[in-house]
């Protein structure tokens, strides 16, 4: 979940040809969100300096919005938006007009410069704001817990917007004293953070939370009653209760590390039922989604899930449709 850091060499350039296998696919066939993400990724520049360059380039568009743009939570429309684009093919030597060709392709997509879709994968994306909000609680990326089982139940309510989720999480210590867990939620675009409630459900206990509001990434300190011995594990339950953002479309979850079972389903209100859902996998937030097999609502009709008996890092999600 790391951004990579600036390579000491100039990178291959796509102008010469040389253009990795995954941003050629996205370049060809889009949308515009996976192919700058994509070029970007190639690129190995942190948002931070793609904002830089286009300061250079007398364009003004802020971290939050370059992340939004390239996790399709936005599309940039407006006047200045453009013009940011088109200097983003020169920043990432890309072909002239080829992220504008994508976004005329996109145009039919409702949206505009406005949040639309929650996204997990921006955790990615936004990897300076969770290692920061990390930092602050003195906790490293993997907590020195390794994940045994995690079965995830999230909640779609009347409104399509997302209520919140549960997690059964057994996890197991792979070093001594460890007597935390710290969770991480994020919210549709345009979520507060800030109202999101963190229920410690079971055999853990609240303590500090974070959150970043433009991004809306929380996390959130779940405190065991003992601390682990390497090898020891436990079970415990936690939720977060959000509903504060609009309509949801997906919920993704990312992976940094290999681990044991994940389960994940996904409820929808009675009266809110999408038209038809897939489930889906990512190798990493720049490559395109693969494994889409098309999921049946079940239980009344109301729910879908998906099971990965041995989870690899990358990300995995499910999506709906609902018109």
């Amino acid at each position: 979940m790391r951004h990579a850091t600036s390579p000491t060499h100039s990178p291959a350039s796509p102008r010469a040809g040389l253009v990795p296998a995954e941003l050629a696919s996205a370049l060809r066939s889009g949308p515009f969100h996976v192919a700058l993400r994509a070029a970007i990724a190639a690129r190995r520049l942190p948002l931070q300096r793609v904002r830089h360059h286009l300061a250079r380039h007398g364009v003004s568009v802020g971290v939050t919005s370059l992340s939004y743009w390239q996790q399709g939570a936005r599309r940039p429309q407006r006047a200045e938006s453009l013009r940011a684009v088109r200097a983003l093919e020169e920043i990432l030597d890309l072909p002239d007009e080829s992220l504008i060709r994508l976004l005329a392709q996109d145009e039919e997509r409702p949206g505009g410069d406005r949040p639309t879709a929650r996204s997990y994968r921006s955790l990615v994306e936004a990897a300076d704001i969770l290692q920061g909000l990390l930092a602050d609680l003195g906790s490293p990326l993997d907590g020195g817990l390794h994940t045994v089982g995690h079965h995830e139940r999230v909640r779609i309510g009347a409104d399509r917007e997302l209520l919140g989720r549960d997690s059964e999480h057994i996890v197991r210590a792979h070093r001594d004293g460890i007597d935390r867990y710290v969770a991480i939620h994020h919210g549709d675009p345009g979520c507060v953070p800030e109202r999101t409630r963190v229920l410690a459900l079971e055999n853990c206990r609240t303590g500090r939370v974070r959150w970043h509001h433009d991004t809306g990434v929380l996390v959130a300190e779940l405190l065991f009653d003992t601390r682990l011995r390497t090898g020891d594990t436990h079970m415990f339950r936690y939720g977060f209760e959000d509903g504060t953002a609009g309509v949801s479309t997906e919920y993704v979850r990312g992976f940094s590390f290999a681990g044991g079972q994940y389960a994940l389903q996904v409820s929808f209100a009675a009266d809110a039922l999408p038209v038809r859902c897939h489930r889906f996998t990512q190798q990493s937030a720049a490559a395109p989604r693969a494994g889409r097999d098309e999921l049946t609502l079940s239980g009344s009709h109301r729910s879908v899930h998906l099971v990965e008996p041995q989870v690899r890092a990358g990300i995995v999600g499910i999506e709906w449709d609902w018109d």
